[in-house]
């Protein structure tokens, strides 16, 4: 297991470990719980395979499923404890550094021009988040604050013109990572978000 797979093990229990968390915070049956775990966890890097005409990672890759399991059974055996807040948005805010430069990294070695593969990194991030909220019923972060969009939007871009500048890929990944996080913390610190429509 490379250093990238195993962010991507990471990543994928942090986003499953939070929409385990918001399902049960929603009062889900088991079942529902599961099922938005999975959703969460692997719905972003899925669209982007199918968008590159890949085979999704979760079917050939048993590391994936074990991973949104193992948040599942956390999450049950815990079940609510009140105190974890910050933690579950550390874990989140890290996987959605690692998804956003995993897409984006992805679609970059495939010689997908560069706007292009922006796109993926930030629809590898997003989209589990988003059909999370949708499906749980609840306003969509990305759509309302925290500028979880603007965050992986910056740091694709980050790790896209370093590799243009002909960056060390490592580099390219650290600081486009470091850009994500840093943007989010900073927008939730301040209380930072894009300018609303008004009527």
């Amino acid at each position: 297991m490379d250093l990238l797979h195993g962010l991507d093990i990471i990543s994928t229990f942090a986003f499953a470990l939070v929409g385990a968390r918001v399902a049960a915070d929603r009062g889900l049956d088991y079942g529902g719980i599961a099922f938005i775990a999975t959703i969460a966890s692997i719905a972003g890097g899925t669209l982007r395979n199918v968008f590159l005409g890949l085979t999704p990672v979760w079917i050939n890759d048993p590391w994936i499923l074990a991973s949104v399991l193992t948040a599942v059974i956390i999450t049950l055996s815990l079940r609510r404890v009140t105190h974890v807040g910050k933690i579950l948005l550390a874990l989140d805010t890290f996987a959605l550094a690692v998804a956003t430069l995993s897409g984006t990294q992805l679609a970059f070695e495939l010689e997908i021009p560069w706007f292009s593969s922006i796109i993926l990194g930030v629809i590898t991030a997003v989209t589990g988040g988003l059909l999370r909220d949708v499906l749980c019923q609840v306003e969509p972060v990305l759509l309302h604050r925290e500028t979880i969009g603007t965050a992986a939007l910056m740091g694709a871009s980050i790790f896209v013109l370093l590799n243009e500048l002909s960056a060390p890929s490592n580099i390219a990944i650290l600081v486009g990572g470091l850009v994500v996080i840093a943007t989010r913390f900073i927008s939730i610190r301040f209380d930072l978000h894009l300018p609303k429509f008004k009527k």
